[in-house]
């Protein structure tokens, strides 16, 4: 991101902020992609395409690119879909932006789960849609679904559409078949129909194991399901993602409005990472295991009041740290101003996140400790004056 997109994405300032250091000492921790090369077989495949001198209109006609995203949700898994009912995108949250215009009329609204991925409430907004939110509750160290709240709320027949996430960001829960089931069907029985972002569904620890909500209601259409190579393989700069979605009449709306034409580049990039990446994120997924480990001990030992628990998928630590600041504070602005460390406070996150930073550990582990160690001898010296 531009030294202008973050000043405006985090402060909402692009002239007269002053940081403590140059903008390259900065230790970005905030932004959502990698500071990893992305798998060697996806830049084969790009240079290999990139000698072909010919870059115009695209259109996939090759069934090579559908097949290859099939059959490693099918591998990962175990779960398969009607190819007809994929289209592409220029990311999940253009599509989620288009969807809700598509999905609900003016006098309607939106629900969310809340903290949440700020971009659920901008989408709603700029649909000039009210946003319904239930907040997740924190038990035994995990983020759970408030059933009998979101019961009330998805029972407002002005309620229409549920912008899920899974696994959910910023948290980082996995959910469990029964938690999605429960969920899904209170939201069906009141004719609530629902977007699945589950672009994070990859990034899982070692051993753990992931569920796309329309594997449990294959026989439901009212189900969108959003996926895409960019978190998982670092290729968000391509603007790609997979969009599914089982209505005819909703894909057929979609279709109108959206051309068939995507960057050939792109093509290329997500084809091979779902054909070739399964090594590369095998190797991914145990340095970031590791990087999560690292953080555990290190904020046992220096912040031993904070309160985190190892996520179960994305490369997102969330840390509630509200033992050493009080609510009111920007931590987002702390953090940049005091450590030279760019992140998200919990004022970033809608709601039900106050005292929280959201952590990107998709980095090198020198990166990581010196990111964590401004942070903390910040904070202290902050606490002890």
């Amino acid at each position: 991101m531009s030294l202008l997109g973050f000043r405006e994405y985090l402060f909402g300032e692009t002239e007269g902020l002053k940081l403590p250091c140059p903008d390259d000492e900065l230790i970005s921790m905030w932004i959502a992609d990698m500071e990893f090369a992305t798998a060697p077989t996806i830049v084969e495949a790009l240079q290999k395409r990139v000698a072909h001198p010919i870059y115009g209109y695209t259109q996939t006609f090759d069934p090579a690119y559908k097949n290859a995203f099939l059959n490693w949700t099918q591998r990962e898994y175990d779960w398969t879909f009607d190819l007809d009912h994929l289209v592409t995108s220029k990311g999940v949250i253009p599509a989620l932006f288009a969807l809700i215009e598509y999905i609900c009329k003016a006098d309607e609204k939106i629900l969310i789960m809340t903290p949440s991925y700020a971009f659920f409430k901008h989408a709603a907004d700029f649909n000039g849609l009210e946003l319904v939110t239930s907040d997740l509750v924190l038990k035994d160290g995990d983020y759970q679904i408030d059933f009998d709240d979101l019961r009330q709320k998805a029972e407002d027949e002005k309620v229409k559409l549920c912008i899920f996430c899974s696994p959910h960001n910023p948290t980082g829960r996995v959910w469990r078949d029964d938690e999605l089931e429960k969920f899904a069907k209170i939201c069906l029985e009141n004719e609530v129909q629902i977007i699945s972002d589950e672009i994070h569904c990859d990034l899982l620890r070692v051993g753990a194991k992931f569920t796309p909500l329309a594997k449990l209601f294959a026989d439901s259409d009212q189900i969108i399901t959003c996926m895409a190579p960019s978190k998982t393989f670092n290729l968000a700069g391509f603007s790609f993602a997979n969009i599914i979605i089982p209505n005819e009449v909703l894909r057929a709306r979609w279709k109108e409005r959206h051309l068939p034409i995507d960057n050939p580049l792109s093509i290329v990039a997500a084809q091979a990472a779902y054909e070739t990446g399964a090594e590369w994120l095998g190797d991914l997924k145990i340095y970031l295991d590791e990087n999560f480990s690292f953080l555990e001990s290190y904020l046992q030992k220096h912040l031993p009041k904070a309160v985190f628990k190892r996520p179960g998928a994305t490369y997102f630590a969330w840390i509630n740290i509200s033992a050493y600041f009080s609510l009111e504070e920007n931590l987002t602005l702390f953090f940049a101003n005091r450590a030279g460390v760019l992140l998200e406070g919990g004022n970033m996150f809608v709601s039900n996140s106050d005292g929280c930073i959201r952590l990107n550990l998709a980095c090198p582990r020198v990166r990581l400790e010196e990111g964590l160690e401004r942070i903390v001898k910040s904070l202290l010296e902050n606490v002890n004056g």
